[in-house]
């Protein structure tokens, strides 16, 4: 029985999911494309770009209709040079052949067996937001319930708002940082110790003059 589905798997899996995208998403401003790992196996997954306000409808297809099951993760990215972008999102999603079954029983799947929608693969959507001081983007909190921790730790770290989620708060800065305050952005200046400073001062409690209003 074989551990691994198999590249011709994988190559009509993202295939199909591109067909299907592009016939409903087609003329939207949705882009997808078919990307390749740089790894030994360098197997297939998909690369879709999505306007913000397209964003819930692509979203509910994916989870509805293509059976993307699971979002791994969110990162955000603070461009303040400008250009054609000053912020993006990217959600990284899985479609696994998870299914749930009786109790006191198992569920035995072959890889090599797999077809259709039960052949897992990999979606990763960018989300590109235009200039402004406080960005924002509809939460799919909703949709995936693994996207609840993933956008506030987004929120946390970039400062991209994520409009409807619920119960957003701080997860890894403490609670009592001051608003505004998000890491990630690039205006804050951030000051990352020298060799010596991280053994003189390991904890990051003793400021310098030249440090003064910086945040460390």
């Amino acid at each position: 029985m074989g551990m691994s589905i198999t590249s011709e798997q994988n190559e009509a899996a993202a295939s199909s999911f591109l067909e299907q995208a592009e016939e409903r998403f087609g003329g939207s401003g949705v882009t997808v494309s078919i990307e390749h790992h740089s790894n030994a196996v360098k197997f297939a997954f998909v690369r879709m770009t999505c306007p913000p306000q397209h964003w819930v409808a692509l979203a509910k297809w994916m989870r509805f209709d293509a059976g993307i099951n699971y979002c791994s993760m969110v990162t955000g990215t603070h461009y303040p040079e400008g250009g054609d972008r000053t912020w993006r999102l990217a959600y990284h999603f899985m479609r696994q052949p998870v299914r749930d079954v009786v109790p006191f029983t198992s569920d035995v799947l072959k890889a090599e067996s797999l077809e259709g929608m039960d052949i897992p693969l990999e979606v990763e959507v960018l989300i590109d937001l235009p200039d402004g001081r406080e960005p924002s983007v509809p939460s799919v909190q909703s949709v995936w319930i693994g996207a609840d921790w993933n956008e506030k730790e987004t929120w946390d770290l970039v400062g991209i708002q994520f409009e409807g989620h619920e119960n957003m708060h701080r997860v890894l800065n403490p609670h009592d940082s001051p608003e505004g305050f998000h890491p990630l952005q690039k205006q804050h200046k951030i000051r990352y110790h020298d060799y010596n400073e991280m053994y003189d001062d390991a904890q990051g409690f003793v400021r310098k003059p030249a440090d003064e209003g910086r945040v460390k």
